[in-house]
């Protein structure tokens, strides 16, 4: 069972940095390892659901011990230095305007959007939680410009769809805030695995549906989706563009498009 367990996270961590070497965190990697015996992505998207993890986290924290360093495995993110801009002398740097931003729930998540060049690519520079609030540098450059907007991305659960609100108690008046998922219904399309939690903090607004599938004390990470994935619908939600459709993708292009392209389950 060593042995089985050892070559299927290998094999994850092969998946999960396809096409191109793209880098990956800790997370992620569990969760491509919990799709290896249980591929629930190639059943269709008309059945939306979640499933439960097929592989214990601390079995899979043995499991990375024993196996050593992977290639595309990201480091645990560094502390926080405050002060944006100190990798630049520029005297003018905060002069200019700043259309948009992403705030990622998960600083792993955005050290991991970072590292795989989502600033430069998109345009957008990438911040984590712990670097609320943002840098009063950064809120001037987001006042200065048109319609600025900052997105942000959160994971599927009472605890994370309360945190756009959070994001805009502090954000400056006349800058756009707008979540970009994960949604529960975005999780159950995608068939993530969900994990379980307790909130008795603030609850984001949530339809219904999501309220009952938040009651059974489920969430799902933005962990949980395909990083490749990830990438793609990152850039293309902090830009605005919209996925081109076709009447009956194949699934595998269906399931790399991408969670907020995906219809509403």
């Amino acid at each position: 069972m060593k042995g089985l367990l050892d070559l299927a996270l290998r094999l994850a961590a092969e998946r999960a940095g396809q096409p191109g070497g793209v880098r990956f965190t800790e997370r992620q990697l569990y969760y491509e390892l919990c799709r290896v015996p249980r591929p629930a992505q190639h059943i269709p998207r008309r059945f939306p659901f979640t499933v439960a993890p097929s592989v214990r986290y601390p079995r899979f924290r043995e499991a990375l011990l024993e196996a050593g360093p992977l290639p595309g495995l990201l480091p645990e993110p560094r502390p926080v230095r405050r002060g944006a801009g100190r990798h630049t002398p520029e005297p003018d740097l905060f002069d200019y305007g700043l259309p948009r931003v992403l705030v990622c729930e998960s600083d792993a998540i955005a050290n991991m959007l970072r590292a795989n060049g989502i600033p430069m690519e998109s345009a957008c520079p990438v911040f984590g939680a712990a670097e609320l609030p943002l840098a009063e540098g950064v809120l001037r450059m987001l006042r200065t410009a048109e319609r600025a907007t900052v997105y942000v991305l959160h994971d599927a659960g009472a605890v994370g769809l309360a945190f756009p609100g959070l994001v805009r108690r502090l954000t400056p008046d006349g800058v756009r805030v707008t979540g970009v998922g994960l949604r529960p219904h975005h999780a159950r399309a995608l068939h993530l695995a969900h994990g379980r939690e307790h909130p008795s903090g603030p609850r984001g607004t949530m339809t219904e549906r999501e309220e009952q599938w938040c009651a059974l004390g489920r969430f799902a990470e933005v962990a949980a989706v395909r990083p490749a994935s990830l990438l793609r619908t990152v850039h293309r939600l902090v830009r605005e563009v919209r996925p081109v459709r076709t009447r009956q993708p194949s699934p595998r292009k269906a399931r790399e498009s991408g969670f907020l392209s995906w219809p509403s389950a």
